[in-house]
């Protein structure tokens, strides 16, 4: 799973001439939209002012939750990077089997997206400065901040409404959040029914190096932490996490301090399961009290823990259901 990581990298693809369908400015003012010329005006993550003669159609997405905003929004990409990867991973909103494979998340192909000819590219701060640079002289480009472990669901919801100012949705999009507000308000009663609310929930996935598994623990940072809160849980994760995403490391020793929780994971049936494979005969890992007490949920596969509302939406139906079961 480790592979699928936003990653920065260098694109070393020729540059081609902008499409006539927008302008990329220096940011100097606020977002506008002209009734009469009907130019749409987006300031971007990067603080870039991008103008667009109209609602974007033909677009391509360099990111899997950006990708995930725009099919929930009714815009299919043209573009798309690791579509097989995507379509494993974040089944929330899968993408059409017409959609064209653009590269790697972190290595996009400029050929590819300039035979495109798309009238929007919407990438995120994860991707590298000379990758956007070059990708700005294919189409009109748009950069949403890729992660805030400060307020994961704030910035979920402004990446929505940046993406679907460009592209004409924002009805969709405000559908799209009250829609997330109803399911995070019913699976908090189902929680509080359930005699839940305050419980202690660590959520992680983990992957193997030379034979040693690294447990990827999810804090009130992270986006699953944010939404496990918000139903009237509590993180029993009391690691820090990194300032983008919210997520810490730890080995099966430092599961130890979690106590006696529930522990709930979601890894990948093409990357194996560490906690039933590597873990299983771990002596440190079978004494652990939600391990004895059958405390351990492995959630189904496809939910995109990076993802906007519909893979929020995805996690709570599952941990909901996982939880009151």
């Amino acid at each position: 799973m480790r592979r699928h990581l936003v990653a920065a990298a260098v694109v070393t693809a020729a540059a081609l001439s902008l499409a006539a369908c927008g302008t990329t400015e220096s940011a100097s003012s606020g977002d506008t939209a002209s009734p009469a010329s009907k130019k749409i005006t987006v300031t971007d993550a990067t603080g870039t002012k991008v103008t667009l003669d109209g609602p974007a159609t033909k677009v391509v997405g360099t990111e899997w939750s950006v990708l995930e905003n725009l099919v929930q929004l009714g815009v299919d990409p043209v573009g798309a990077s690791d579509v097989k990867g995507y379509n494993s991973y974040d089944t929330a909103e899968p993408l059409k089997s017409s959609t064209k494979d653009i590269g790697t998340r972190g290595e996009p192909s400029m050929d590819t997206i300039a035979s495109l000819s798309p009238d929007l590219i919407v990438a995120t701060t994860d991707l590298s400065a000379s990758a956007l640079k070059q990708l700005r002289k294919v189409a009109p480009v748009i950069t949403v901040k890729s992660a805030d472990a400060a307020d994961q669901i704030g910035q979920m919801t402004k990446n929505l409404d940046m993406i679907a100012k460009a592209t004409g949705t924002t009805a969709k999009a405000t559908a799209i959040e009250k829609q997330l507000d109803t399911k995070i308000a019913e699976g908090k009663q189902k929680i509080a029914d359930a005699g839940l609310t305050g419980s202690k929930i660590a959520f992680a996935d983990a992957y193997v190096v030379s034979n040693q598994v690294t447990v990827r623990a999810y804090t009130s940072g992270s986006m699953l932490g944010a939404v496990n809160e918000e139903l009237g849980l509590k993180n029993a994760w009391t690691l820090k996490g990194d300032a983008a995403y919210g997520l810490a490391s730890t080995d099966v020793e430092g599961l130890t301090k979690l106590g006696d929780v529930q522990f709930a994971y979601e890894v990948n049936d093409a990357d194996g399961d560490p906690f039933t494979d590597q873990l299983a005969k771990n002596s440190v890992w079978k004494s652990l009290p939600f391990v004895k007490d059958d405390k351990v949920h492995r959630l189904h596969d496809g939910i995109w823990m990076f993802g906007g509302p519909a893979a929020a939406e995805s996690y709570i139906d599952a941990i909901v259901d996982t939880l009151t079961k």
